[in-house]
């Protein structure tokens, strides 16, 4: 999986959703149906904010919402696995995964208060972990909140909660995989393809919204290559083959911007991170040989109208995330042989190994900054139902805008 990011909420959000959907307790298997009849209302302000500079997936905190009592979950189901993580503050997130269960499927959420220090277990929806390249049924592989009461999980589905993880209902989705999703501006943005077991997605996409609140989904614009949408500081973007699809409005409108990378195979667009309300970086990579892909990273204040090169990562591993603690410390997520993070501390001129993890390149999920200071990823995302197949399904935070990565314990 490639790696996402989530910025600014704002603005009054609404829902009341009455569905019969069946839940399950986090690595207990499919428990009996429940009725949802979940609402949440309050101003929603995103991660962007004076107390969340940047963003990581799923950032947002809603002061309305904030008082209101979390769901108490249970234990964490032993042996529980990460695919996916969204917070709905800097201390708050919530994490998709899988633990070994009696009756599949063993999809799981579990969720801290502590950022990390201590975890529970709640309800997920009733849909088999996969991932895009390979589910062909009902599955899940993503997370996000756009508060502490209102989020939704997503993959071949879209499944909604408005009272933090206590009850889950289908949602109706906009149509294909939904490869990414974040909530910016009151509005949720998906970026969706068709997807098959063996195929892959295809490389057409289509970015989409609705308003958080509910309603029909509109296509925003169509997309080459579809991979990731990165937000933060109210700004979305998006690549689209060699171009890159800009909006700081939740999709209402939008910009597209040519980057430097036109060649296919030698420089081409790769992840894109905004770094503030100006602000994009982005990776561009190519010329892959043995374990390795050349890789160049520039950087936009204008939101892609004119880019400047700013150095050459180093070339282990192919790219699959890009993301900023701040316009000046970014990191990348590569993986090939190992798995690597890459961290720049003056802008993206100079890089160095920050994390290097010898798996097998079992790579990485959502990549992303928390404040500017704190930030987030899942090594080696788990799939398929509680069998591991040797991926790890690791949490790691760091505290020092990415310089250093100590894993988390469930």
């Amino acid at each position: 999986m490639k790696t996402s990011r989530i910025a600014l909420v704002s603005g009054a959000l609404a829902a009341a959703v009455t569905l019969a959907a069946a839940v399950t307790l986090a690595g207990c298997g499919p428990a009996a149906s429940s009725a949802g009849n979940g609402a949440a209302s309050g101003a929603a302000s995103a991660s962007g904010a004076a107390s969340a500079p940047a963003s990581a997936p799923g950032t947002a905190a809603p002061p309305a919402a904030a008082g209101a009592a979390p769901p108490a979950g249970g234990p964490v189901p032993p042996g529980f696995a990460a695919a996916s993580v969204t917070f709905a503050s800097p201390a708050e997130a919530f994490v998709l995964g899988t633990a070994p269960c009696a009756h599949a499927p063993c999809t799981s959420v579990v969720r801290t208060l502590d950022r990390g220090a201590r975890w529970r277990g709640l309800p997920a929806p009733v849909v088999p972990l996969g991932q895009p390249q390979g589910s062909t049924g009902p599955a899940v592989w993503g997370i996000r909140f756009a508060g502490p009461a209102h989020g939704f999980v997503f993959g071949n589905g879209l499944w909604e909660t408005t009272d933090g993880g206590e009850r889950w209902v289908p949602a109706a989705g906009p149509g294909g995989s939904i490869l990414s999703l974040e909530v910016i501006d009151s509005q949720v943005l998906a970026l969706t393809s068709a997807c098959g077991a063996q195929a892959g997605c295809a490389q057409a996409g289509t970015l989409v919204r609705r308003p958080l609140a509910g309603g029909a989904w509109r296509i925003v614009t169509r997309v080459r290559d579809p991979g990731e949408i990165a937000t933060r500081a109210r700004v979305a973007a998006v690549l689209d083959g060699s171009n890159v699809v800009v909006t700081s409005d939740g999709g209402l409108t939008h910009a597209t911007h040519a980057t430097p990378c036109v060649t296919e195979g030698v420089a081409w667009p790769s992840s894109v991170a905004v770094t503030g309300p100006d602000g994009l970086a982005l990776l561009c990579a190519g010329q892959g040989y043995t374990g390795h892909e050349d890789k160049t990273a520039y950087v936009s204040g204008d939101l892609g109208a004119h880019w400047t090169k700013a150095g050459s990562p180093p070339s282990s591993g192919a790219p699959s995330g890009l993301a900023a603690a701040t316009p000046t410390r970014l990191v990348i997520a590569a993986a090939s042989a190992a798995s690597w993070l890459y961290y720049s501390a003056d802008g993206a001129a100079r890089w160095g190994t920050a994390y290097l993890a010898d798996d097998g390149g079992q790579g990485w999920n959502d990549l992303g900054f928390t404040t500017s200071s704190d930030g987030v990823v899942v090594h080696g995302p788990a799939v398929s139902d509680g069998n591991r197949e040797g991926r790890p399904g690791q949490l790691l935070l760091t505290s020092d805008a990415g310089a250093t990565w100590p894993l988390v314990r469930f």
